[in-house]
């Protein structure tokens, strides 16, 4: 009989709920269009930076309780509101079975009009989470980082890939490649063609590329 272990359900965008003996984590809820409603109460909520398409102060309040762990860089705090833990590059925290630590998320390349870059060094992280014996790696929003190339062992990777103000298809692909996960899903994808990324990606590594609606899961066993 195969167990399943972890469950990533697509939330639209950046977002996702991640489910573990019956434990509930939600990432980067988001403000504003089409998003997927949910209500199940969070155990943990993690937000990788403040910008309102991975920060919504309502979503989170919709699904935390008293007893919810909220993690999220210090720009996004006031935001919040309530008690907001925030984890520094390589900082963890064990809550319960659940594992999370920070990682880097920033832009070497992707920059405004006004030549700083839309998402610099210190603004927003990526985040670490291992539960049970699996670790999900949702990168934020970031170019391909050299930090990646030393995450260890992933077995789903959550990365960008719309361009603009993050990694493109070509650049996900590499950053894949370097991190080598078991399975890879694009995400904050905007208008990109997925496509693209998932025969870079299939032609040069043994990483299977994992498309999501809004709405879909996808379901890692441990048989």
């Amino acid at each position: 009989m195969i167990k399943v272990v972890v469950t990533i359900r697509s939330l639209g965008h950046a977002g996702f709920q991640i489910r573990a003996e019956g434990k509930v984590i939600y990432i980067d809820l988001k403000k504003y269009g089409k998003v997927v409603e949910t209500t199940e109460k969070a155990d943990v909520i993690l937000v990788t930076h403040a910008h309102a398409d991975h920060c919504s102060a309502e979503k989170i309040s919709k699904v935390r309780t008293k007893n919810t762990a909220v993690f999220a860089p210090k720009q996004s705090i006031s935001r919040i509101g309530g008690i907001v833990k925030t984890l520094k590059p390589n900082e963890e925290a064990i809550i319960g079975n659940i594992r999370v630590r920070a990682i880097e998320a920033y832009n070497t390349h992707r920059f405004k009009s006004t030549g700083k870059p839309w998402h610099p060094k210190g603004y927003g992280v990526g985040y670490l989470i291992a539960v049970e014996d699996k670790t999900i790696y949702h990168a934020g929003d970031t170019d391909f980082i050299p930090e990646m190339k030393k995450l260890g062992h992933i077995d789903v990777a959550l990365l960008p890939t719309g361009d603009k103000y993050t990694m493109d298809n070509i650049e996900a692909a590499e950053a894949t490649i370097a991190i080598n996960p078991k399975f890879v899903i694009p995400i904050h994808r905007w208008d990109t063609d997925p496509q693209e990324f998932r025969k870079r990606v299939e032609a040069k590594s043994n990483a299977k590329v994992v498309l999501l609606k809004d709405g879909e899961e996808f379901k890692i066993s441990s048989g």
